[in-house]
């Protein structure tokens, strides 16, 4: 179900990459030293349009082809070992992000931000979540506005405590050999292996060391990640697995120990590398990785995705 709450997030994204002659890129995208209400309005209409237009999409695009019914909710926290569940709180965290720094930009004051701003992930969100509860091929999750209200904590929390995001959720993918056994639910292509296929999925907490030691020497942008994944899933529950061959694949979850870079922390005075950084800084870096799960114990790879 993740398909849904990643397409806003691309769409999102666009306004930090507007056409504009080189010249003008830096003053652009440079932060209002003072709120600028005419970028504080166009911020704001242009995520409320962005946001409809996208819900109106996903309701004639997604739902039109699946039977309504009466609003309901479901639980599904046992699916796919949690992994959607940890997705949610990656989208909502990221999406409440971009929504704070676009109203920095706009010289919105932190209230504003964390509000109007950071809220922006849950609300699209939840949004979403009604959608599913009025159709019956689904349904509200209420594991899933758990999870979303946890990642736009994770960022307001963070804003209010240190005034800087210490700790930030990212996302790496590799391709996996379940997708070819179930290949309509976890993705024929490469770009729908990446939604679907929660087996190549893993989400990490990267905690930027600097920031918790700041009179040391540690450089800026050294970050110490811990990760979370989990396999063997050819459906979201263990009795919705179809026989696939001789006996089907064991899930298990994984446990991952790697470093990353905070690329928010790479000083520069570039606003047009900074909001590329910003972007990209949803992203794990592959670094070397220390593995672990119950069933195999300690895995070292040299470069893990």
């Amino acid at each position: 179900m993740n398909l849904k709450e990643y397409l806003f997030l691309p769409v999102l994204l666009i306004l930090s990459f507007q056409s504009f002659s080189q010249n003008k890129v830096e003053s652009f995208l440079a932060p209002s030293d003072t709120l600028n209400k005419k970028r504080q309005t166009t911020v704001i209409v242009t995520e409320t349009a962005l946001a409809s237009a996208t819900l109106l999409g996903l309701n004639q695009i997604w739902y039109a082809d699946y039977p309504r019914s009466k609003f309901h909710f479901i639980n599904d926290n046992s699916e796919w070992l949690q992994m959607d569940k940890v997705g949610h709180m990656y989208s909502a965290y990221h999406l409440g992000r971009f929504g704070a720094e676009m109203l920095n930009w706009s010289g919105a004051d932190q209230k504003k931000q964390l509000i109007y701003g950071a809220g922006l992930g849950f609300a699209f969100l939840t949004a979403v979540e009604v959608l599913d509860g009025y159709s019956s091929q689904w349904g509200a999750s209420p594991g899933d506005i758990i999870a979303n209200a946890t990642g736009t904590g994770l960022y307001v929390s963070q804003e209010l405590l240190w005034k800087e995001q210490r700790i930030i959720p990212k996302f790496s993918f590799h391709t996996t050999q379940y997708a070819s056994m179930r290949p309509n639910l976890l993705g024929k292509s490469l770009n729908e292996q990446i939604l679907k296929d929660y087996n190549g999925q893993t989400y990490w907490l990267s905690v930027n060391l600097h920031s918790f030691a700041k009179e040391s020497k540690i450089p800026k942008w050294l970050n110490v990640a811990f990760g979370y994944g989990a396999e063997g899933m050819i459906s979201g529950n263990v009795q919705d697995d179809i026989p696939i061959s001789v006996e089907n694949p064991e899930r298990y979850r994984q446990f991952f120990l790697s470093f990353d870079v905070n690329l928010a922390k790479i000083d520069t005075k570039s606003h047009f590398l900074k909001t590329i950084f910003s972007v990209f800084n949803t992203i794990k870096i592959p670094a070397p990785t220390l593995e672990y799960s119950a069933n195999k114990g300690f895995k070292a790879h040299a470069l893990y995705f």
